[in-house]
Formats: C-alpha cells, structure tokens, sequence
C-alpha cells in the first residue's frame, strides 16, 4: 500500500509500505480521509519529538521509519474471526490513543499510552489496522470527510470539559488556529453563550467568528485583558489556552475570576518564568488538558453531527496523499489561513 512514511527531520517519502496482519481482534480500515495535525507538522519540521529513533517504544516495539497521520475516518475492509461488533462495509473513526487500562478513564492516558502516527504505523496510508475496541462506528448522516475531525475536536472537547464549561458561562479562548477553533465549537456545543478569541492573525480571526466566537480580537496591538474586564469586570468564567506562549498564559490567567478555570490546551515548545504568587492571588484554578478520554471521543461524533456547530471553515483544503510534503507540510507552514488540511486517501464520502 502507499504510505506517507516520516524518515527524519524534513524527510517524510510516500512509499510502498505492507499492510500489518489482522490479528482475531483486529478490524482491518480502508483510509477514507486524514487530516494533518500539528503535531505531525512538528515531527516533519523539528522531530524527532514523539517519534521513536534510537530504541524501539517500550509498548508497541516500534521505532522510525513510521507512517504518520492519526486523525482519519475510513471504511471496513475486513476484521478478524473474534470481532463481533464491525462487518466489512462499516464506516467508522479510530481512537487513535491506546492507554494500558490499569486506572480511571480520567486519568489512564496520564501514566502509559501510545498511539497511531507516532509510536506506531497511522493513518496517511491506504489501509489502517485497529484493536476493536479503539474502532467507533459513526452515523449514516454524518460524511466521512466530516468524520476525519473527530479526533482533533475530541482534544478540544476534553479540554472545554475540563474547564468544567456549562450553559451560559462566559469562555476566552487564546488563539485561533485548529484546536482553537475546535475549543470554540466545543464550547459553544457545552453552552457557552459568550465565547471571546483572541489572534494576531486576521484570517484565523474571521473563521473564529464563522464557527461560533461571539467577539473576537487581533492582540497584535490590542490588550485582551482590557477587552475582556470592559465586558466581565470580575473576569470569564473560564479561559482556554491555545496559542502555547507566555503572553498567553499570563493574559488567561489575568482574565479570569476568581474559582474560575484556566485550561492549558496548547504544547508549549519553550520553558518560561512563572510567579505563582500570581495565580495564587488571582484565586484562579490552573490546569491543563492532554488527549482525551474515550468517551469524549465518542462525544465528538455527536458534537460533528449537530447541524448547529460549524465546522465546514475549519477545513481548508482538500489534497493527495502523494502531494503532502509540499501541498500540506510546507503550506502550514507558510499560510495562516489554513486550519485543517484533509489528505484525501480512499476518498468516499
């Protein structure tokens, strides 16, 4: 099969790869859809950051050359003798996370995972195979190029719930690329009724808008916190970092009441000095958000499927498999106004 496999840092070559063996648990996916995440313009760009090099993963015995990609939807091609649940036909996603289930769902994915794209072969290839029990069927109604956003809207679900967000609460969202935009829609499928976003890019401000933002900002020569104490002088209810910055981080803080959440979303590519006098005085909680649970997982499907959460801006553009390095790696890195860029693979609809 073809496959986008990630050999170095700026070396990812779509090759002919083999397939794995269907094991009797397994469900064996023909690629419908894959969207490219940051995390594997990362490892094109800077990896190796999750990447196994020297030594296999502890977990999956694998190491690079691997396939990259985990954000996709697909169609069943075949599953092994002990499955029950999946058929040949079914249109599905795939958790791409596997945890070790030895603690609570809530926290299992905070002590041993591992997942596609990363410790293991993913999703830019034409056929993908899963445990079952990662494998979650989606509904007739919603398209499968929809569905290859379960995955990166999950990430923003969790993080939304752990900001614990209810109807009518009042959100801030610090920056507006794809998870951002992802945190908007979660947020305003939780209830909230005033979502503010805040950028220094223009374009990914005018999306924010589009997928639910009530108001929304460009910080390049404006203070979010100014704009948000106009409206809440005692702060929102709860704040969502996205962008991965210091200004950011202090700005969230900042913005919010006192017993209100603050949820650290985005990965922060650099160390920085922090006071917690600050946040201590502030009377914010502080936390952060990694991954999801299962659970939210299948959650995302439902938030996909409701016709009153747009997501149609967040999805950009539309490429092949064997055009991924110049017309999906190097325009993220170089187009701001793209969000999600989806590689068409099997292509059903």
């Amino acid at each position: 099969m073809k496959a986008a496999v990630w050999y170095g840092n700026k070396d990812v070559r779509v090759e002919e790869r083999d397939v794995k063996p269907v094991r009797d648990n397994d469900v064996k996916i023909k690629v419908s859809w894959s969207g490219i995440c940051g995390t594997d313009l990362h490892e094109y760009e800077i990896g190796p950051i999750l990447v196994q090099v020297d030594k296999p993963n502890p977990l999956t015995g694998e190491k690079a050359p691997l396939v990259l990609g985990h954000e996709f939807s697909g169609v069943v091609e075949e599953v092994g003798k002990s499955v029950e649940k999946f058929k040949k036909g079914d249109r599905v996603v795939v958790n791409p996370v596997v945890t070790s289930g030895n603690h609570s769902p809530e926290i299992d994915r905070y002590y041993q995972f591992y997942s596609a794209g990363l410790h293991t072969d993913g999703s830019f290839a034409e056929f993908f195979v899963a445990n079952e029990e990662n494998v979650v069927p989606i509904p007739d109604s919603l398209s499968l190029e929809k569905a290859a956003l379960v995955e990166p809207l999950s990430v923003a679900a969790q993080a939304v719930k752990e900001a614990e967000v209810k109807e009518g609460d009042s959100v801030a969202v610090f920056g507006a690329g794809p998870i951002g935009l992802f945190t908007i829609v979660a947020a305003k499928a939780a209830g909230a009724k005033d979502i503010l976003a805040f950028d220094l890019s223009d374009e990914r401000l005018a999306k924010a808008k589009e997928v639910g933002a009530t108001e929304v900002l460009n910080t390049k020569e404006n203070d979010a916190v100014a704009f948000i104490k106009e409206r809440y002088p005692n702060g929102v209810d709860a704040s969502l970092e996205v962008a991965g910055v210091k200004p950011t981080f202090d700005s969230a803080i900042k913005s919010t009441k006192p017993k209100g959440n603050v949820v650290v979303v985005a990965i922060h590519a650099r160390d920085f000095e922090f006071n917690p006098i600050t946040l201590m005085t502030s009377g914010v909680k502080l936390s952060s958000s990694l991954g999801y649970e299962h659970e939210t997982f299948k959650k995302s499907i439902e938030i996909l499927g409701d016709d009153n959460n747009n997501v149609k801006p967040i999805m950009t553009k539309k490429i092949k498999l064997v055009d991924i390095v110049e017309e999906g790696f190097h325009t993220l890195s170089s187009d701001l106004s793209q969000a999600k860029i989806l590689v068409e693979i099997g292509g059903e609809k």
